[in-house]
């Protein structure tokens, strides 16, 4: 009975993923990769494609770019619904989607379907929303826009499929040249734009640099809605110079003519490193943008990051190398809690982690937030085990004490069925004096994200999406103002307390 048994759990661990995706199977698709470097147009492309096609679905790594696909359709008299983890805007004669990947419906057939920023499939948290879209995406046309460092993680995901796949290669539209001395932060150029890689550091460049110059900044922290402003005050020559981290490698069309790095190093969450290859391609690319400038131009506000940063872009780039990391299914969560006889996702997901195999190139992973809020969900003894998993996928960091909070509260709330207000956990104050009165205002925002997400999941319990909605406006209005302004930074306080390292691609997931 025994040896029956673990036979059986050995068969359940062996999963071939491709059979988990059904309507996909049956559709005889075809894959296509517009591959290229930033500012070569296989995004535009792309697009156009699908504004040809009779139904249609764009799948964006960010909120921002989902929005942004709707209103280019909308511009060009294409009906179009977009459907993000915050918000929906439904249109029910329309036959084309945008959203998140996240949010993708794998039972909603398509004509045409674009994957954009596929090189996204490598992210340690995010990658396996771009490896089921690929598999799992209902179109008879999939469409793939990337870098070439993912040309053979595509390629060889198409193998496994045994579907036929077109290499569409695009070449940059303007040349990008590194510039042969260092620049020196007293003699900048319009249009240019700093790299740093923290939201300290931006706001130390600001504060030191808007005595002579009118400044942008865009970092992870800030909604999307103030990044857009941000990036819309620069476009239109509001402001002369942007300081960004890497939130500015993906999403943001913008007019920079020369990108500056003031740093060779980023904090990735685990320890101070070195830039690779990739993420100073992936943000130079950024310069030169075609029809505002004729060359783009790379390089540093001084000597040795200059020197570093010209011997890695002229390295060859790295390929996304197998296997490719795989999140835990529903149908898998059950499954493993029946086999396991355990109702603790967080020995569940790390059992899925320890023991799954799937065939072709790919392998088990678990998301490190998911972890993190597996361990709170855990203390919740009343919990049906799917209403927990549902629980852990939402957008939030425990590294914030205002969302920690109200992750709590709110997961109490789905316990006891009760309807959940929102509730603002500061009181908007009249001007931002420090950095720490802006940090709180920016969480304020995350915090309401996350309403507006479970909102969307459990819309009986948090029925204020429209008061949040309202808040989140207001709140992001007194965070662009305070962009706008001299902000002043108390350093030590500043630094004791409030310096939180950004972490690649650390953006609101959904």
């Amino acid at each position: 009975m025994k040896e029956t048994f673990q036979e059986q759990l050995q068969s359940f661990l062996k999963c071939d993923l491709k059979s988990l995706f059904p309507l996909a199977r049956s559709m005889n698709r075809k894959l296509k990769f517009f591959v290229g470097p930033t500012n070569s147009g296989k995004t535009y492309n792309a697009m156009s494609e699908l504004k040809k096609a009779n139904s249609g679905l764009y799948l964006a790594p960010l909120r921002l770019l989902a929005l942004e696909g709707y209103e280019d359709l909308k511009q060009n008299n294409i009906e179009a619904t977009l459907i993000t983890g915050e918000e929906q805007i439904i249109d029910e004669d329309a036959a084309h989607v945008c959203s998140t990947i996240e949010m993708l419906d794998f039972n909603l057939d398509v004509d045409t379907a674009i994957i954009d920023e596929v090189q996204m499939l490598d992210d340690e948290d995010r990658g396996w929303a771009w490896v089921n879209a690929i598999i799992g995406c209902p179109a008879k046309t999939v469409i793939m826009t990337g870098s070439v460092n993912a040309l053979d993680a595509v390629t060889k995901i198409a193998a496994y499929l045994g579907e036929e796949l077109e290499v569409v290669k695009h070449k940059r539209k303007t040349p990008l040249k590194v510039m042969a001395r260092h620049t020196s932060l007293e003699h900048l150029e319009a249009g240019t734009a700093l790299i740093a890689f923290s939201r300290s550091d931006v706001l130390k460049l600001k504060q030191k640099l808007q005595k002579k110059y009118r400044v942008s900044v865009i970092y992870g922290n800030l909604s999307p809605e103030v990044r857009r402003d941000e990036a819309r005050r620069f476009r239109e020559k509001q402001s002369d110079i942007l300081i960004a981290t890497d939130a500015i490698s993906m999403g943001l069309n913008l007019p920079i003519k020369n990108i500056l790095f003031t740093t060779d190093t980023k904090f990735d969450g685990v320890s101070r490193r070195k830039l690779s290859v990739n993420e100073i391609v992936q943000i130079a690319g950024r310069a030169g943008r075609y029809g505002h400038h004729e060359v783009g131009f790379l390089g540093a506000t001084r000597r040795d990051v200059l020197e570093y940063i010209k011997e890695e872009f002229n390295s060859p780039i790295r390929t996304i190398k197998p296997p490719y990391k795989v999140k835990m299914s529903s149908e898998q969560l059950e499954e493993l809690a029946s086999h396991i006889k355990t109702k603790s996702l967080t020995k569940i997901l790390k059992y899925f982690k320890d023991n799954m195999n799937f065939d072709g190139p790919f392998i088990a992973s678990n998301i490190s937030s998911m972890l993190e809020a597996a361990t709170i969900i855990d203390k919740r003894e009343k919990l049906s085990l799917e209403d927990k998993y549902l629980l852990a996928q939402a957008p939030i960091t425990t590294k914030s004490t205002i969302i920690l909070q109200a992750y709590e509260a709110y997961v109490a709330s789905v316990i006891r069925n009760k309807i959940c207000r929102y509730k603002p956990s500061i009181t908007l104050p009249k001007k931002a004096v420090t950095a720490k009165d802006l940090l709180l205002v920016e969480d304020e925002v995350k915090k309401i994200s996350l309403y507006l997400w479970l909102s969307y999941k459990f819309p009986d319990i948090f029925p204020d999406y429209d008061k949040a909605v309202i808040l989140r406006n207001s709140f992001n209005s007194f965070i662009e103002k305070t962009l706008k302004s001299n902000l002043k930074i108390k350093e030590p306080e500043f630094k004791k307390k409030y310096t939180r390292p950004i972490r690649r691609n650390g953006r609101s997931r959904y």
